[in-house]
């Protein structure tokens, strides 16, 4: 027992390493996992106490727990069956397409990533770029939807900013699910991106089988009480006008709420900018005609240190404000019609609740007038311009007509797309592409009261 054995080095270390690897795996990685669990409970107890709608258990669930869960169901195991038949492949082989399926969806919730570390850098990268007001003078109907009820955010889809200020803002409240495309699943915006809870949804190529799992997902979500954040424009606006809403994902919390369970409370989101980050690109592929529009990693990289070069103060001197107004709230139980009339009835109580910026409006103004204007003249026909308006959409700094103007023309001019000789401002032909962009987000309200009696000037703000 006590003679000495020789073996190749090679062999010892690879003994070694077992052995290390099975001391890891039996009794230190249980005793970390276990160290860390406790601690993410004490502080789930924390937030729980100051959050409106606490984070539900379902979320805090094991990331395996939940793919077991899920690919276990009864309709994913039918839709597992169906798949074999379908493509003539063993069960078995199928199963596990629908367990990697599931792997794909399912997020790894984390509440210090989302609380600690997410919540604070959307809101430092919020109030960097922007001055962000919230329209609303009064959410009392926000706030008195039931507790236990299912919250679903519905918002337009202006920029990828969106995400930023909508985690921003109810990060007070709760935590929010998104539906997040495929091209934020690499490394290493992909782990972060499940840490804060949100799921990675395939738009093209998903067949039947990865739908069922999908919407089981949704449904198992819905029932347990997410609260989630839906873009159901599905992309990017290109011409910054509504598009009509994808059904998708508002189908499956639909169909979850039919099902019975918890009440379930749409909020429609209406969410405005005085300039979007990624304008030029969306403008390109507007002009271009393609219905899509790829940015390359190395370049969105590269852009992103360029502008964070800039100072706070220079940010939001060259990106101006962006605004969020909130809409009346829509309970399931007390809607009766189908998906169809949801989606349509949200997305036109975004339209009409879309904020109004000074840069939006003062495009639209230009346009309107097509030649050169004086800065007094403008100021005039701001003021007659938001009489045709709701009163309760409008934004201006400091409620101030003529600042609004000077602020919206220095950003215009800034990027070239105006000029400015002897107080008359003047449209660069080039840049009129912009103009349009911009005017297009609220082109829409001017002509929904274009027969409406004038009202009171309107100087909501904050």
């Amino acid at each position: 027992m006590t003679r000495s054995v020789e073996m190749p080095l090679w062999a010892l270390v690879l003994l070694v390493g077992f052995a290390a690897v099975t001391f890891a795996s039996h009794f230190l990685f249980p005793s970390v996992r276990w160290f860390f669990r406790k601690r993410m409970e004490r502080l789930v107890a924390q937030l729980n106490t100051r959050l409106s709608r606490p984070i539900e258990p379902f979320k805090l669930a094991r990331r395996y727990d939940m793919i077991e869960r899920l690919i276990y169901d009864p309709e994913v195991s039918q839709a597992v069956s169906d798949y074999a038949k379908e493509q003539k492949i063993p069960e078995a082989v199928a199963f596990e397409k629908a367990r990697g399926y599931a792997r794909e969806i399912v997020p790894a919730f984390s509440a210090w990533t989302y609380f600690r570390f997410g919540s604070r850098i959307a809101e430092l990268l919020g109030r960097s770029f922007y001055r962000v007001r919230v329209l609303n003078k009064d959410l009392q109907k926000i706030e008195e939807i039931d507790k236990d009820a299912t919250v679903v955010l519905v918002s337009n889809h202006r920029s990828n900013m969106d995400y930023v200020l909508l985690t921003f803002l109810a990060s007070r409240n709760g935590a929010l699910s998104y539906a997040v495309g495929e091209w934020a699943r690499g490394w290493p915006l992909g782990p972060l991106v499940r840490a804060m809870g949100a799921y990675f949804i395939r738009r093209r190529d998903g067949n039947d089988l990865y739908r069922v799992v999908l919407a089981t997902f949704v449904r198992q979500a819905t029932q347990a009480g997410v609260s989630q954040a839906v873009f159901p424009e599905g992309r990017l606006s290109l011409d910054a006008k509504l598009a009509p809403p994808k059904l998708g994902i508002l189908k499956y919390i639909f169909d979850a709420h039919q099902e019975g369970g918890r009440e379930v409370v749409f909020v429609p989101v209406a969410m405005n900018y005085d300039r979007l980050l990624e304008d030029q690109v969306l403008i390109a592929a507007q002009t271009k005609g393609k219905g899509k529009f790829r940015v390359k990693l190395r370049r969105a990289l590269w852009g992103t240190l360029k502008i964070w070069w800039l100072g706070r103060q220079e940010r939001r001197r060259r990106y101006g404000s962006a605004a969020v107004r909130f809409g009346q709230p829509v309970a399931l139980s007390q809607f009766t019609g189908e998906v169809e009339d949801l989606a349509e009835g949200l997305m036109a109580q975004i339209s009409r609740d879309m904020p109004v910026l000074p840069v939006p409006l003062i495009a639209h103004l230009l346009l309107e007038d097509g030649g050169p204007v004086e800065m007094t003249a403008l100021e005039i026909r701001l003021e007659k311009a938001m009489k045709r308006l709701p009163e309760g959409n409008i934004y201006l700094p400091r409620r101030r007509t003529s600042l609004a103007v000077q602020q919206s023309i220095a950003l215009l001019e800034g990027r070239g797309v105006v000029t400015v000789e002897v107080d008359k401002v003047t449209i660069v032909e080039e840049k009129h592409d912009i103009l349009v962009f911009y005017a297009a987000s609220i082109g829409h309200l001017f002509r929904d009261r274009s027969e409406d009696p004038p009202d009171n000037a309107a100087t909501a703000g904050s």
